[in-house]
């Protein structure tokens, strides 16, 4: 293979947009949509587990989870996503894309469906259960980040490779929105089939047996979707780039793209000769070549989540904070449900969506790093004008601001580095390496949202709101300053990136 590559490479680099490509958006996206769904529904339902589970006889508020309770229940799917993230990583370049893709959804299906199942009565038992099937949970959700990515980014042409794989990502934000709406269907079924009287007016009939089938099923409503896309992921051939460079079957890869991309790719010989490109990860060679890359994609998305992920989970807090939805005792257990989907939904569909759709417009126009910068920028700013005047902010009179302004760092988190840092990794590294280093980006990234899930439960106790604002102020700052380490990969063909083409062409020399 010469400067100019297997035929077969390029014929993907320089394909029409066609059918299939949207094919493959749709079926990779499911999983996203899943993933999403699967990790921010739980933080619509923890005020009714506390309702249920954690109620004290005589109180004068409802109940609610204990700290160490709500960090786990919160945080324990990302601890499995992390995990995931790093296995099913490196098992995507060691067996295929194809080959783990299926098995990675069988798990989301089968522990979506566990965790609304959580059995036993007790608390202990009901969230032992409930931790445990959402860790395996996060362990199938994390499979899918390294192979989603990696397997549109090898699918794609260069000229629009990169809104591809943003808009595979961007079915996160109709997974939220999703989580949100089927939260307010349920919540406000159950709601007009049992009336209950707010929590003030009558604390026991505030919270009827029933609900308990709230939050269980608004959580396995996740398998759905998830199932629906089995077929059509075990149906897709396994990437022409694999096939080609890690498993060096170039005439198998011709003949697997023939199949569902309406490309002319002559010929190829059958085997193609090891090259000298063959460095591992822990190799001095991929530390002169990658290392500072790495260095970039792993520090950005660890700092991206902190700030990401504790924005999601303590809004509600923060809605109750300046009076958005109101104190807890004036509602029932299901209205309290209903009341905090119907917020973090309107977030999800005037900023959190648009703000995905922006980058997938964008991204093969202004590129990555641009767009990476801004969203970092416009998040410190947003941030710290959220954090000084807090005060301010918590005044009857200016709730509406504080919302519009809350919404402005969630749009440009996601037209900016909550989009980026997900493209970027499934393009630099070598087709060997790619899905492991993904997977080693986004493990870092989900170490960032734990940080936010469990730092952030205590933090907001200890500091309060505007303190916990201002240093996610700062770790968007952070974020900023590290994006200078990540490389920009618009319009450059994936082995140029990696420098793949490169390392063949001085083989061939040779």
């Amino acid at each position: 293979m010469g400067r100019d590559q297997l035929e077969v490479l390029n014929a993907l680099d320089v394909a029409k947009t066609q059918w299939y490509h949207f094919t493959a958006i749709v079926i990779a996206g499911m999983g996203f949509f899943t993933d999403a769904y699967d990790l921010f529904c739980i933080s619509l339902v923890t005020k009714l587990l506390g309702r249920i589970y954690y109620q004290k006889r005589g109180a004068a508020e409802p109940g609610s989870l204990p700290h160490n309770v709500s960090a786990a229940v919160n945080g324990v799917a990302f601890c499995g996503t992390l995990t995931g993230q790093l296995f099913f990583g490196w098992l995507g370049d060691k067996l295929g894309r194809k080959r783990v893709y299926g098995m990675v959804l069988m798990v989301m299906v089968i522990c979506s469906v566990a965790s609304g199942l959580s059995f036993g009565r007790e608390p202990k038992a009901v969230i032992s259960t409930l931790c445990f099937f959402r860790f395996w949970l996060g362990f199938g959700i994390g499979g899918d980040y390294p192979l989603s990515a990696t397997i549109m980014s090898e699918y794609a042409n260069k000229k629009t490779r990169g809104a591809f794989i943003a808009a595979v990502f961007a079915m996160q934000g109709f997974g939220i929105l999703a989580g949100g709406t089927v939260a307010i269907i349920v919540s406000a079924a159950f709601k007009a089939r049992f009336p209950a009287p707010s929590y003030e007016v009558d604390p026991a009939a505030s919270i009827f047996p029933e609900a308990d089938y709230v939050w269980r099923i608004i959580l396995m409503f996740g398998a759905i979707p998830a199932l629906m896309t089995y077929y059509w992921r075990a149906k897709m051939p396994e990437t022409a780039r694999y096939t080609a460079l890690v498993a060096k079957n170039a005439k198998q890869a011709a003949a697997d793209m023939s199949k569902v991309l309406q490309v002319e790719v002559e010929e190829e010989q059958e085997n193609i000769e090891q090259g000298g490109n063959d460095f591992g990860l822990f190799s001095k060679e991929f530390l002169r070549r990658h290392g500072v890359h790495l260095l970039g994609t792993t520090s950005t998305w660890f700092l991206l989540d902190i700030a990401f992920y504790s924005q999601n989970l303590f809004q509600k807090d923060i809605f109750s904070a300046i009076g958005w939805i109101p104190k807890a005792k004036t509602m029932s257990a299901v209205e309290e449900v209903f009341r905090i989907a119907r917020a973090q939904t309107l977030i999800a569909l005037c900023s959190t969506v648009p703000g995905y759709w922006f980058t997938v417009a964008f991204i093969d126009r202004i590129g990555r790093f641009s767009i990476q910068i801004m969203g970092f920028f416009f998040m410190t700013v947003f941030m710290f004008a959220l954090a000084i005047p807090y005060q301010h902010w918590t005044l009857k009179e200016n709730r509406v601001g504080f919302v519009v302004m809350y919404s402005l760092t969630f749009f440009f988190a996601n037209f900016g580095p909550n989009a980026t840092t997900f493209v970027v990794p499934a393009e630099i590294f070598p087709a060997r390496l790619r899905s492991t280093c993904h997977g080693i980006s986004a493990a870092w990234g989900k170490a960032g949202a734990m940080v936010g899930a469990f730092g952030f439960q205590y933090a907001e106790k200890g500091i309060g709101v505007r303190n916990s604002l201002i240093i996610l102020g700062v770790v968007n700052l952070l974020g900023l300053l590290f994006t200078f380490l990540v490389p920009e990969s618009k319009g450059k063909s994936l082995e140029d990136l990696s420098g793949e083409g490169e390392q063949e062409n001085a083989t061939d020399a040779v």
